[in-house]
């Protein structure tokens, strides 16, 4: 298929915001973001045991080695937002899933500290970083309009995903030695994930197909977009990435301590496994619910929605008596944690266009990286200088609640405001790389 063609991709998209090929790159995202699992703590956690046995290494000094691991791997975001927008998705998915794949392949193989510490560190940089970014702008590099709903489909996506793995793991683990699973994750990255990059290249995205529209003023609009140094230096770019940061300070310190939590509160075991199964769905329930609500109203209202469903289960934590009061907590938590998901995946091109998509998506990416290291940490901490979790729920809750209310009143940029000089820069760059892998697979 030629270059050309993909104006008629164009013109369909303009008359029907989903098709078939829509649906092929939001999977091919929804997969990348799946394949970030070796990087991410809850995949790790599942062979934390293992790993501390085999290397023999005390919980808590592998503990300080994976907390510098994720704020290291923290600064992959950002060379690979910027490789990002000047290669485009296809290439870099490629490269990141190879480059991830060998890493955790070597990891199977390593031995001493140090040789752990450089694995983990790149897993977390090659996966939770940099995989996350590129996951991310495929889908905001792609879809011009109603990119809300197309991250609702996206984000429930992901969530089955996880849970697939999740469950998958648990089955062959028992079965086998913890580094023949751990490389067969690195084989499904290489020879599973790597290819989908290819897929991304059959047809141009919309951002090239405009650029080849000789100059059209709406083509030209859709593909406007704010700089780097521009986005940073508007309200709504902090008070987004504050905001999803700190949901995730959160919800990570409470993922890690919400049994000892419970426990503290008189519920045993059962009730946490039950009341995860409770906030897992609810939050797959409410990326539906956060595109729908995001296609009809503001980003910052949608936001503000969820701050102030999340500052109700903080302030109600410490006041649970019941496993209902765990249940509905729980529900709510998880429902805010999915809209939150959906608008951190959303606005960012919605407010500062595809033009420098991945350099923005990639310091915001950073910022939750951050926050999400930094959460189980605070919340040690508080326990151990209080004795008790309930200072840090009210202690947050305020700051949610604040944030909530910039959120409602923040004004959204529009991306036709930025500089066109950089924006038709950035896209001849990001367009070239397209049309020549467009150009071989004719």
């Amino acid at each position: 298929m030629g270059v050309t063609d993909t104006s008629s991709l164009q013109g369909t998209r303009q008359n029907r915001w989903f098709n078939w090929y829509d649906g092929v790159v939001i999977v091919v995202a929804a997969l990348a973001m799946v394949g970030t699992l070796p990087g991410r703590t809850h995949g790790l956690g599942l062979f934390t045991k293992a790993i501390l046995r085999d290397f023999q290494i005390e919980p808590a000094r592998f503990g300080t080695i994976n907390l510098w691991a994720t704020l290291l791997g923290a600064a992959f975001c950002l060379p690979f937002g910027k490789l990002l927008d000047r290669f485009g998705t296809g290439r870099v998915l490629t490269a990141v899933a190879l480059a991830l794949g060998c890493v955790v392949l070597s990891m199977s193989h390593i031995s001493g500290q140090p040789f752990l510490f450089i694995t983990i560190a790149l897993t977390r940089g090659l996966g939770q970083s940099a995989l996350s970014v590129v996951s991310l702008a495929i889908v905001g590099k792609w879809f011009t309009r109603r990119v809300g709903q197309a991250m609702g489909i996206y984000s429930l996506l992901v969530g089955l995903g996880f849970i697939a793995a999740f469950a998958a793991l648990r089955e062959i683990l028992p079965r086998f030695e913890w580094v023949t699973v751990w490389s067969g994750m690195g084989w499904i990255l290489i020879l599973g994930l790597a290819p989908c990059g290819v897929v991304l290249l059959r047809k141009a995205s919309p951002l090239t197909s405009a650029t080849q529209s000789n100059g059209a003023a709406p083509e030209v609009a859709q593909v406007a977009g704010f700089s780097l140094a521009q986005a940073m230096q508007t309200p709504a770019f902090w008070v987004f990435g504050i905001a999803s940061s700190l949901y995730l300070l959160i919800s990570s310190g409470v993922s890690l301590f919400n049994e000892l939590i419970l426990n503290d509160l008189g519920f045993d075991s059962r009730t946490y496994h039950t009341a995860l199964l409770y906030s897992t769905a609810t939050a797959l329930a409410s990326n539906f619910l956060g595109g729908y609500l995001a296609a009809r109203w503001s980003m910052g209202r949608v936001m503000a929605l969820a701050l102030g469903c999340l500052t109700g289960a903080l302030l109600a934590f410490p006041h649970l008596r019941t496993e209902t009061h765990v249940f509905m907590q729980a529900s709510v938590m998880g429902a805010a944690g999915g809209v939150v998901t959906v608008v951190f995946f959303a606005v960012w091109s919605q407010a500062f266009g595809r033009a420098h998509l991945g350099k923005i998506q990639g310091v915001a990416q950073m910022l939750t990286v951050i926050a999400s290291a930094a959460g189980p940490l605070v919340f040690a901490e508080c326990k151990r200088l209080s004795g008790a979790y309930t200072l840090m729920f009210y202690s947050l809750a305020p700051l949610t609640a604040a944030l909530g209310l910039c959120a409602w009143l923040v004004r959204l940029p529009n991306p036709a405001e930025a500089a066109p000089n950089a924006t038709m820069f950035s896209i001849a760059n990001e367009s070239k790389g397209e049309l020549e892998h467009a150009g071989n697979l004719e």
